[in-house]
């Protein structure tokens, strides 16, 4: 029996699970869990390391009570995007800037130099403000001191698992977020990195998911009282450890919804086609080396700052209260674009909502089931514009919908999607993310092959929910109307 440790951190919390891998079946247990939020200081924003690495210890010394004997391996997924830099001595250089600081100025301001079309058709990455050749352009541009003196980058999860174990490489999956890799050549997108005048210096060898990167640093496994465990290059954009937990055959799509949907289907090679690219869909990595053409959907998001909206006028509502709140209220009345610029932002996004509802002549959103009803079913028609489009794009039709993440635990939000798609929706696992990274240790370690037989695992030890879609008019005209936005 093997026992594997996973890290895996989200925008908003972060836990360790511990995976132990028996005769083809995987069971996992929930070690330690705790909070992860950017804060904002002097009008930046960004992550706590400090406390991220400490968590991790934690995390460790939680393995080390449950007394199962010797960790094997361990590995971390994050979110993707963000990075720390390095000076010559391997110090961090300030805490990583979080994604939620970048504008569209930053941007624009590089687009002037390489626009668009030109970076697409280089990384097959959609263009949003957050992707990480703009943060860094961002700093280009303020003459940021960090950045003049860095002398390696490395993505999130690279960077605590080389505080770690003291190994320097970037993982695959991650670095096809940055809008800074080339799927055709295969390697860091060199022309940009120079145009754009961000130092080439920096950029580490690139490995892949399930390969192993060196072993956890002596002086720290001493100080923690256990083993020296592998580490393993996981999938380490949370995105591809759970898109490879999911137990789907024939032609499906995927969303790992969470904070964000991520809404896409799997290909061998990238496609880097102009409606690829004007529908905004970017071509990310998967563990087993492929690519996943997908649409960034603001998922979670929009409900979650609402929620924490009600908190500070003084009501905590629970999440299951919130969707009991939402089945009450009239089906349909107000429609959203979850993806409109200005809910990308925290703060105020009730009066965000009423405000994007009476600019557009729709009935406005009062009650907290109101709201809710609004994010959810709004969420569901823009599922059914993404899935639409992945046809479009595959020239094939897509049977079903595979939903993984803790947005799975809103059984409401799951049967609005399948009665707005009119196609069977398919859920679990929940951990996806944590599964992918269990099982792709077991891959560097090799227990497991290849992808087919880490589904055929999956299958083995997690149960899923069928939604069967009840499709009706109402739900045309709501696609409808979303579609004038």
């Amino acid at each position: 029996m093997r026992n594997l440790l996973a890290f895996d951190l989200g925008a908003s919390n972060g836990r360790a699970i511990l995976g132990q891998l028996e005769n083809g079946k995987l069971t996992m247990r929930e070690l330690h869990r705790f909070e992860n939020n950017f804060v904002e200081m002097n009008g930046v924003y960004y992550w706590d390391l400090p406390n991220l690495y400490s968590q991790l210890k934690q995390g460790f010394l939680a393995f080390k009570q449950a007394n199962v004997g010797d960790l094997d391996c361990f590995g971390i997924d994050t979110w993707g995007v963000d990075y720390g830099l390095l000076d010559r001595n391997g110090h961090l250089l300030g805490n990583p800037r979080a994604y939620r600081y970048s504008v569209d100025a930053d941007m624009d301001a590089a687009s002037q130099i390489v626009d668009f079309p030109t970076l697409f058709s280089r990384t097959g990455i959609a263009q949003l403000n957050f992707n990480t050749v703009y943060q860094l352009y961002c700093r280009k541009r303020q003459n940021d001191v960090a950045l003049e003196q860095a002398e390696k980058l490395l993505m999130m999860p690279d960077l605590l698992g080389y505080f770690l174990t003291g190994e320097m490489k970037s993982e695959y999956t991650n670095v096809t977020t940055s809008m800074l890799y080339n799927p055709t050549t295969r390697d860091w997108d060199w022309e940009s990195i120079r145009s754009l005048g961000i130092p080439e210096h920096i950029f580490t060898e690139i490995d892949q998911a399930g390969t192993l990167r060196g072993q956890l640093r002596p002086e720290l496994a001493e100080e923690l009282g256990i083993n020296q465990a592998n580490f393993a290059a996981v999938g380490t954009h949370d995105t591809a450890s759970a898109v490879a937990a999911i137990p789907g055959s024939g032609s499906f799509a995927f969303c790992s919804s969470g904070t964000w949907s991520l809404f896409g289907v799997e290909t061998d090679v990238p496609i880097l086609t102009p409606e690829v690219r004007d529908a905004n869909f970017a071509n990310e990595g998967t563990i087993q080396g492929g690519f996943r053409p997908l649409k960034n959907i603001m998922g979670l998001w929009l409900i979650q700052e609402c929620r924490r909206d009600w908190i500070k006028a003084g009501t905590k509502y629970s999440w299951d209260e919130i969707v009991q709140e939402a089945k009450k209220a009239e089906p349909l009345r107000s429609i959203i674009d979850p993806d409109y610029s200005e809910f990308f932002a925290g703060g105020n996004m009730v009066k965000k909502i009423q405000k994007f509802c009476a600019d557009s002549n729709q009935p406005v959103p009062e009650t907290v089931g109101q709201i809710a009803r609004c994010i959810y079913e709004s969420l569901a028609l823009k599922y059914r514009w993404a899935l639409e489009r992945l046809e479009e794009i595959k020239g094939q039709c897509i049977d079903t919908l595979n939903i993984v993440g803790g947005g799975i635990q809103n059984k409401l939000l799951n049967q609005m999607v399948a009665d707005s798609i009119n196609r069977p929706v398919i859920t679990g696992p929940v951990e996806g993310a944590a599964i992918g990274n269990l099982l792709a240790q077991a891959m560097a370690l090799g227990d497991i092959k290849d992808i087919d037989e880490l589904r055929q695992i999956v299958r083995n030890s997690e149960t899923v929910e069928t939604y069967q879609p009840n499709h009706t008019e109402d739900w045309d005209k709501g696609y409808q109307r979303l579609l004038t936005f």
